[in-house]
């Protein structure tokens, strides 16, 4: 009894820096910004409690409930394209075939680029003139695009980047699952005579289904998350076209120095992202095997 005393002391060692920690870093700052959303409160002048008022403005605010709608597009197209382009990949490099290792880190060196020297590369391959996509769409006698300068173009050239940058991490994940399922069912379904496509239907995609919730979920937070490309590409624009609610916050809080209405957004925004890793989780646990 004495000896599990003096060991219950000694973890306190270990517990109570580790709890100081996340109260500095996690607790105080959430709790704070909560706080700071109940007040009307610009850069340079006094603040004042106006309670609610400002999640009543925030849902009134026909340019933040439009941020919404682009995050959520902007979300959802870049979770689903990298999961299929990168559930192809690795079916195609979990096969055998010469040169797969270098063929493998090509593939790869996308996702080892920073956002902004991404987002500025493609920026320049993006100039309506001078761009050198453009330039490949006229020698196939394609019309020129406006690619990021055209409101109903800019989200899904937005995509297109951000699926380009981050589909070698899904199949990484992917192709990680593939390499660890067994080899018995695959034997028995041969044996009687299945297809390929049966194989992969019945077979592979159950039993990879863990690893693609997974990659569903590290995609969803990223895209979720998003700000370095769409910020250095559009800044928001054309106009407010590519306004997300990341975009839609940093203007609030760093152009128009809004502090308790950015802290609002901030409250809301995390809310959302709560509400879909609660969703992430549940459908994570439905597909255990």
């Amino acid at each position: 009894m004495i000896r599990s005393r003096n060991y219950a002391r000694r973890y306190w060692w270990f517990v109570v820096p580790a709890a100081l920690a996340i109260i500095a870093v996690i607790v105080f700052p959430w709790v704070f910004t909560v706080y700071v959303s109940a007040f009307e409160w610009r850069i340079g002048s006094t603040p004042e409690w106006v309670g609610f008022a400002n999640y009543v403005k925030l849902f009134g605010d026909e340019r933040f409930l439009w941020a919404m709608v682009r995050t959520l597009y902007f979300t959802a197209l870049s979770v689903v394209f990298p999961l299929v382009l990168g559930l192809a990949a690795a079916l195609v490099f979990h096969q055998k075939f010469p040169l797969r290792g270098v063929a493998r880190t090509i593939f790869i060196l996308p996702m080892m680029a920073t956002p902004v020297a991404v987002a500025l590369v493609w920026t320049m391959m993006f100039h309506p003139q001078l761009g050198v996509l453009n330039w490949l769409l006229s020698q196939m006698g394609i019309p020129p695009s406006m690619w990021v300068y055209h409101p109903d173009s800019v989200i899904p050239t937005l995509v297109m980047v951000e699926t380009w940058h981050w589909t070698p991490l899904v199949m990484l994940l992917l192709l990680g699952g593939l390499s660890a399922l067994p080899i018995d069912p695959y034997e028995a379904a041969k044996i009687d005579g299945a297809t390929p496509w049966q194989a992969f239907r019945h077979i592979t995609l159950p039993l990879l289904a863990p690893y693609i919730v997974v990659a569903l979920i590290i995609r969803t937070i990223d895209a979720l998350k998003a700000f370095d490309i769409i910020y250095v590409i559009t800044q928001g624009g054309p106009g407010s076209a590519s306004e997300t609610i990341n975009i839609f916050l940093y203007l609030q809080a760093f152009a128009f120095y809004n502090i308790g209405y950015a802290s609002a957004v901030v409250v809301v925004f995390f809310a959302l992202i709560l509400l879909l890793a609660a969703l992430l989780m549940w459908t994570r646990e439905r597909v255990r095997v």
